[in-house]
């Protein structure tokens, strides 16, 4: 797999760390359509929860979003049982000793975040990656509790994770080129289209996308019906407008 060329990353001649295991915490939407994305791409995946009432509802949404996959043609029942095999639930960090990767995918709470690094800094293997799903928040913030901050990564996949093709790896000044290298492979395996950004306020398509979803406010408060600035958006090019996007997006 060719990956993306970033210059002071990828021409330096470091080969990807293979990574054999995946822990996910949260099973949440996103964390649950991450879990989804990895499994169909053959990675073991540990989904961790906080009780069982969350954690049967995320593996609830995998099972769903497998069996999409099978009404759809696009999956035998034999490969979906396969592929859920592949999923192990958990509501503690036991398991997390033997994984290469782990992705935080909570709420947007910075407490809870620096909180939940500093677990897995404890439980997870020195050599692991630890990545947020984060779409705005600053990584070194996030990973301030930690003595990790040449491990941590951002991981941003878009809603819905399991569908929608690019995946922002978030790279801070003080991230491992070696961890940066195993991401965009990973990236590449799970079909997405990694793109390295910085560790800035909403990185690369927020940066762009708070600006856009506020031009797109300012003009109802002038007046113009919603449905025709999506439409315009869409004329424009965009693949949907701003006001349906907001009612896609769980």
């Amino acid at each position: 797999i060719k990956l993306q060329q970033v210059p002071g990353v990828t021409d330096l001649g470091l080969m990807p760390r293979k990574v054999s295991k995946v822990a996910i915490v949260g099973g949440g939407p996103m964390g649950s359509g991450i879990a989804t994305t990895l499994i169909l791409s053959h990675y073991p995946v540990i989904l961790k929860e906080i009780n069982e009432k969350f954690l049967n509802a995320g593996i609830g949404r995998i099972k769903e979003n497998l069996q999409s996959r099978v009404r759809k043609g696009k999956m035998t029942k034999d490969n979906y049982d396969k592929t859920l095999s592949l999923l192990t639930g958990v509501l503690d960090y036991e398991k997390f000793k033997s994984v290469d990767l782990a992705i935080e995918t909570v709420v947007e709470n910075v407490k809870l975040k620096q909180q939940i690094f500093a677990e897995l800094e404890q439980h997870c293997p020195s050599h692991c990656i630890l990545a947020t799903n984060t779409s705005t928040i600053d990584l070194d913030l996030i990973g301030e509790k930690t003595n990790s901050q040449d491990r941590i990564v951002g991981t941003h996949f878009f809603a819905p994770a399991h569908i929608m093709p690019l995946l922002e790896i978030v790279r801070t000044p003080r991230a491992s080129l070696q961890a940066v290298v195993t991401m965009l492979d990973v990236g590449k395996k799970i079909k997405k289209t990694p793109i390295v950004v910085g560790n800035c306020t909403g990185f690369a398509v927020n940066r762009m996308f708070f600006p856009y979803t506020q031009a797109a406010l300012l003009l109802v408060d002038h007046g113009m019906d919603v449905d025709k600035i999506d439409q315009a958006c869409i004329e424009f090019g965009m693949p949907i407008g701003p006001f349906s996007h907001r009612h896609a997006v769980p």
